[in-house]
């Protein structure tokens, strides 16, 4: 049911930051970094690819299919609703069609938007006017190609998109990763 996205099918950068203690919760959320997504979600990370080397960058993915336990670890570390989703109610990561990233130029390096990833203040929100010009910038040309692939945006992440009518898409544990993830 869920697809794996791992080059060279798809033409991205991964970063799996919740396989390594690197994230907000200070400890590995993920034994092992796998990504993977619904097919319907895979499908439009593929136009974003396609979008995103039209102006001359890659996608680096973050997170994508996040499983339900995953969630409940990332809950008990940062339980603020605005950003990390009560696991009772559900994230769209657990249905697998959101998915976490930003865009690198073409020597790999990330484009500067303001914040990093997992930086859960006000200055991740979207539209937000007291970034740089080349923050703002960044942040819109991102926003665009994710737009323009058929996603839409969370407000108060800069890095999170997920694919619309997402609470269609049923809740899924470990499991429907063959148990790869924890």
């Amino acid at each position: 049911m869920l697809t794996e996205i791992a080059p060279p099918a798809f033409d991205i950068d991964l970063e799996l930051l919740y396989a390594t203690a690197d994230n907000l919760s200070g400890a590995p959320i993920y034994r092992s970094a796998v990504c993977l997504l619904h097919p319907d979600a895979a499908s439009r990370l593929t136009d974003a690819i396609r979008l995103a080397r039209g102006i001359g960058c890659r996608l680096r993915v973050y997170d994508a299919f996040r499983p339900a336990e995953a969630q409940w670890r990332l809950w008990h570390a940062f339980s603020d609703p605005t950003y990390i989703a009560d696991p009772r109610l559900g994230s769209n990561h657990t249905r697998g069609v959101a998915i976490d990233l930003t865009l690198v130029n073409g020597m790999g390096e990330p484009l500067d938007m303001g914040t990093g990833f997992d930086a859960m203040t006000e200055r991740s929100h979207h539209g937000r006017s007291d970034l740089t010009a080349e923050q703002q910038r960044n942040r819109a040309m991102l926003l665009g190609v994710m737009v323009a692939a058929g996603w839409e945006h969370y407000s108060s992440e800069w890095w999170h998109y997920q694919l619309p009518d997402a609470g269609r898409y049923p809740l899924l544990t470990d499991a429907a990763a063959g148990g790869r993830l924890m």
